[in-house]
């Protein structure tokens, strides 16, 4: 028996995500992984739990998918720049990823994965819920899955921007106890087009490929699309295409933006410390 075959991997909803146990990441071979990825592929996010990793450790588990995607607006730790610290200090007004999005859409190569791993969780509250977007796409109507099919959407990076009258990145992050880790995203994109239905590069599977950083659709006046962009972002996220996640200090979790959107939740007060990584990825088509 090879060591990938002593996983367990457990699902936790009917829709996606499953825990994968008998796992160390600090002491990972390569037949481990292997069946990690292929759980990942099937599963869409994973979790694991109790893990003891230090932050060299967790870029070399996220080397083993990619390579390292660095944040446009953020720095990462001093000693290792590839991990973003989030943190969420009691009186922050400001939750990190705490509306439903899928990572650096506004990239024209955006994210492929990312990994998240909680050095600090509040005794409750603070999870994090997941949306499968190949559900999202199928149960589309074949009328409307005709219409999608032919178009592309226009991202951008920072709400400002929109003429919402959202605050700029830099005025949220402020809010949130980051505003020291702050970089300026100087000739880094930050908007972006992409086709609204995607075709999983991995597993050939299509996905509606849709988030908070979407503002428009290409072709179109805001006003035309803002009717089906909202529908689709209601319909995309319904109960039973989700799952939720517990964090728990050592709890890690590791989704793929290729097809799963995420949502942190802001139901607790207490200090929230979590260690991010970023994988990139290719241009959607």
């Amino acid at each position: 028996m090879s060591e990938g075959d002593a996983i367990e991997v457990r699902r936790i909803a009917g829709a996606l995500g499953a825990e994968i146990h008998g796992v160390d990441l600090a002491r990972l071979d390569d037949a481990t992984f292997e069946a990690i990825h292929a759980a990942w592929l099937e599963h869409m996010v994973i979790f694991f739990r109790e893990q003891e990793i230090t932050p060299a450790q967790q870029v070399a588990f996220a080397e083993r998918f990619g390579e390292i995607h660095y944040h446009p607006y953020l720095q990462g730790l001093d000693a290792q720049p590839e991990v973003l610290e989030i943190v969420r200090n009691p009186g922050d007004s400001y939750t990190f990823g705490s509306v439903w999005h899928t990572d650096q859409m506004f990239n024209p190569q955006p994210a492929k994965a990312t990994m998240l791993y909680a050095k600090e969780t509040p005794p409750a509250g603070g999870d994090t819920m997941f949306a499968n977007m190949y559900l999202a796409y199928e149960t589309l109507s074949a009328g409307m899955r005709g219409l999608v099919d032919e178009l592309k959407t226009h991202n951008l990076g920072d709400g400002s921007r929109a003429n919402r009258g959202g605050k700029s990145r830099a005025e949220r992050y402020a809010a949130s106890g980051m505003n020291g880790k702050l970089r300026d995203p100087g000739n880094v994109p930050t908007e972006a087009h992409h086709p609204l239905v995607r075709t999983h590069d991995e597993t050939g599977r299509r996905a509606l490929y849709i988030g908070s950083h979407t503002h428009s659709l290409e072709g179109f006046e805001t006003a035309e699309a803002a009717p089906l962009l909202g529908y689709l972002r209601e319909h995309a996220v319904r109960p039973e295409f989700t799952c939720r996640f517990a964090w728990r200090p050592g709890s890690m979790a590791i989704w793929d933006n290729r097809c799963v959107q995420h949502q942190a939740l802001t139901d607790y007060t207490e200090r929230r410390r979590m260690h991010r990584v970023t994988i990139a990825g290719a241009a959607p088509i």
